[in-house]
């Protein structure tokens, strides 16, 4: 059975009522949902304006803030993983999951609540057994979401235009400019809110989506930094369905039988991976970085001094042995298998071959 909070619980009333009306109406089974995310945001709605008037007084321009390292990679690719080895480092800021939860109200309710608002959160993200806890890094999507920008989370929660919203959110509907523009305004709003939060610390985020817009990123923040980690493209297909098909089960709000997953997958992999080589090929040598899973999970030491070498980011030798502890800490986890039926492999092959072959990746053997 879902939860009861739902992440439009940290929306605006205004926003949430729009994206009701623009995406159709809930389904039964799921109307304590919205009507508990209503509650919460008009409860939450004058101590939000408070903080955007207090944020206009003390918003700074981001040239003064150090430009974040993104970690990029398409879902299920080792992303969070990463996020969370990198994150153990004191010298990185990282939007935590109360933060994640409650855009609008990051330096006030969250700051004053924080004890009892921990209580809320998930043991594990739904997706895996990777632990939710209140210090693991969250990515950006769904406090961009909850804040009005586009974003495939809005298909996740609305599955009748699940593929207009997927579109909107990875790819701005063939470059948009007034999405675009709206993405830009509430990401730049809410780096600048965590970066108050995280005591102007150089940020960490990380973020699938950003795979194919690292350009649109870098016209932000001039001195950003990207961190590329690819794995073996039959598991991140099969990984990918079972991401998607189990933050369907928890979060939508209306029925999601028959979506094309398969198709989306299939089609978004290659066209942001595209994008990605295109980006990266005009970055300088010491704003980009590319890493194999694979290699990660069995070098991990050797793979995290070779990022902080080639961006030239300070600090692996003080952080050496945070990074050996938490590793140490995690070392039973147990990653999710998966079937490789000949249908399968067969569409994954026509349509991700160049990247497997550039890769040289086969299909995985579990015993």
């Amino acid at each position: 059975m879902a939860s009861l909070f739902h992440p439009l619980c940290g929306s605006s009333p205004s926003t949430l009522l729009r994206l009701l009306t623009s995406n159709g109406y809930p389904s039964l089974q799921r109307l304590p949902q919205v009507g508990f995310a209503l509650t919460i945001s008009l409860a939450l709605s004058p101590f939000s304006a408070l903080e955007r008037v207090l944020m206009g007084l003390k918003s700074r321009d981001i040239s003064s803030m150090d430009s974040p390292v993104f970690i990029v990679g398409y879902w299920r690719s080792g992303t969070t993983h990463l996020h969370n080895v990198l994150s153990q480092s004191p010298e990185f800021g990282y939007i935590s999951p109360l933060a994640s939860g409650l855009p609008w109200n990051i330096l006030g309710i969250v700051r004053l609540f924080r004890p009892l608002l921990e209580k809320a959160l998930p043991e594990d993200r739904h997706v895996d057994q990777v632990a939710v806890n209140p210090d693991s890094p969250q990515e950006d999507s769904i406090p961009l979401a909850s804040m009005g920008a586009a974003s495939y989370y809005h298909g996740l929660y609305f599955p009748k235009r699940f593929e207009q919203n997927f579109q909107r959110g990875v790819f701005f509907d063939q470059d948009d400019a007034q999405l675009i523009e709206q993405w830009q305004r509430y990401h730049v709003h809410l780096l600048k809110k965590v970066s108050l939060e995280q005591q102007g610390k150089q940020l960490l985020i990380k973020n699938p989506v950003y795979t194919g817009q690292i350009h649109k990123l870098r016209q932000i923040w001039s001195k950003a930094k990207f961190i590329h980690i690819y794995r073996n493209p039959y598991t991140v297909f099969q990984s990918s369905h079972h991401f998607f098909s189990r933050l369907l089960r928890e979060l939508a709000l209306q029925n999601y039988e028959n979506l094309p997953l398969n198709d989306l997958i299939l089609d978004s992999y290659p066209r942001m991976m595209t994008a990605l080589q295109s980006d990266s090929a005009q970055l300088p040598n010491n704003s980009f970085v590319e890493i194999r899973f694979e290699d990660f999970l069995t070098n991990p030491l050797q793979e995290i001094e070779k990022i902080y070498h080639q961006l030239e980011l300070p600090g692996f030798d003080r952080n050496r042995d945070r990074f050996e502890t938490y590793l140490s800490d995690i070392k039973g986890y147990q990653k999710n298998r998966y079937s490789f039926p000949p249908e399968i492999i067969e569409l994954i092959e026509s349509h991700w071959q160049p990247f497997i072959s550039q890769w040289g990746y086969e299909v995985p053997f579990y015993f």
